[in-house]
Order: C-alpha cells, then sequence, then structure tokens
C-alpha cells in the first residue's frame, strides 16, 4: 500500500514535484535551489551522481546506496520513516498561521537558525508552512516537503529552544496533517534513528513506524 515510500524522493519527482525535478540517467534530483536531494529508480550510479555534483556539491540521496569509485567515503544517515493514517484527535489552541510571501525571510532566518543547512531559498516553494508567533516572533513552524500524487510529508517541524515544553510542535504537526487529509493525501515523515524525543511524539499522535531508510550523504 505505501511501497512508494521505500523510494519517496523518486516518486514526488516523477509525480506531484515533476516541475522540480532534474533527471540524470535513472536518477531525479530536485533543483538544488529548492532541495539538495534525489533518489533513483534503483541504485543510484555514480555517473548520475557526478553530473548532479556539477551543480550541487553536498546533497543527499535517499535509499540504497549508491554504487561506483566515488572518492570520498559515502556518509549515512539512519532515518525511521512515519505513516499516519487516522486524524489526530487533538484540541488546538494555539493561534497557527499560513506562512506567505511576506513571512519568507522570517521563515528562511528562523529555520536557518536552528538547522543552517536544512532549507534551501526555494524551499517554501515546496509546499505549505505554517507557523505559531510569540511576543511578535515566529517561534515554531512546521510544514510539507516531498509530495507524490496520494502522500505528503510533514516536515521542518523546528520550535525555538526558547519555546519548548508548550506543545506547539504536536499542535503543529496535528494541524498540518489535517491539512493533508483534506487533501486526500497521506501524510508520512522521516526522523533521525537517533531522535528518541520526536519518535515518542509521533508515536503518541498516532504515526507508525513503517520502517527504515537510508540517507547518504555526498560532498564534491
Amino acid at each position: 500500500m505505501y511501497s512508494k515510500l521505500d523510494n519517496p524522493v523518486y516518486h514526488s519527482l516523477n509525480e506531484y514535484h515533476e516541475k522540480f525535478c532534474l533527471n540524470f540517467g535513472d536518477s531525479k534530483f530536485y533543483n538544488p535551489e529548492v532541495a539538495a536531494f534525489g533518489g533513483s529508480s534503483d541504485i543510484g550510479k555514480e555517473k548520475d551522481i557526478a553530473e548532479y555534483s556539477k551543480i550541487c556539491d553536498d546533497f543527499l540521496v535517499f535509499g540504497a546506496k549508491p554504487v561506483g569509485n566515488f572518492k570520498t567515503e559515502l556518509s549515512r544517515l539512519v532515518c525511521h520513516q512515519y505513516v499516519l493514517e487516522n486524524k489526530i484527535e487533538l484540541d488546538i489552541t494555539e493561534d497557527i498561521l499560513l506562512l506567505k510571501e511576506e513571512n519568507q525571510t522570517e521563515l528562511l532566518d528562523f529555520i536557518k537558525k536552528f538547522y543552517p543547512y536544512y532549507f534551501k531559498n526555494r524551499t517554501p516553494e515546496l509546499g505549505r508552512y505554517f507557523g505559531i508567533f510569540k511576543d511578535n516572533k515566529l517561534v515554531a513552524v512546521t510544514g510539507e516537503r516531498m509530495q507524490m500524487d496520494d502522500m505528503t510529508e510533514v516536515s521542518a517541524v523546528i520550535t525555538d529552544t526558547d519555546y519548548l515544553g508548550r506543545g506547539y510542535a504536536k499542535q503543529l504537526v496535528a494541524f498540518v496533517s489535517d491539512k493533508i487529509f483534506e487533501d486526500n493525501k497521506t501524510p508520512f515523515l522521516h526522523v533521525a534513528e537517533t531522535n528518541t524525543g520526536a519518535k515518542k511524539l509521533y508515536e503518541k499522535l498516532g504515526f507508525f513506524h513503517r520502517g527504515t531508510i537510508n540517507l547518504w550523504g555526498v560532498k564534491r
């Protein structure tokens, strides 16, 4: 039922996000101005990855380990993949706002403050991003990243460290997931294997652990 999630980047770029796709042989990559990652229909090949590295020198390949004689060892990040099948029953008590074009600079500055390599300037084009404001500033965000025709990834679940413990993340995840369900799509997400706190939160909200997926870091 969720077999496309074995290869989420490839299927996103083959479907809903096709307009962001750059094709290199059997691999598909996002335009690096939007996101620095890609995937292959099977196993990424050195020549395809080398071509993309000419325009993006630091990126991720989702899925199977690419094959070839790479000049440097590929780094690996293991992520757990979660899927949500039912609406999250949670009272939304915070004002959650859709972040629009006029909020883009603040959104980019906020995310880069906590995850400096996470966002590109055009990443907000991938989907909708929502935020909570306190003291006249953005303090928590969550949005949408990879999108297929029938599934959308919940991503960028970030709260300012000065505002942790107030339940902002779970309300934002519930809110964004509801929006995805309203689109007749299924929400899914990825979290680093070592991030036990986030995994507990998602499981408590009703996401089920589907499996693991490898992200291979490539640097030119």
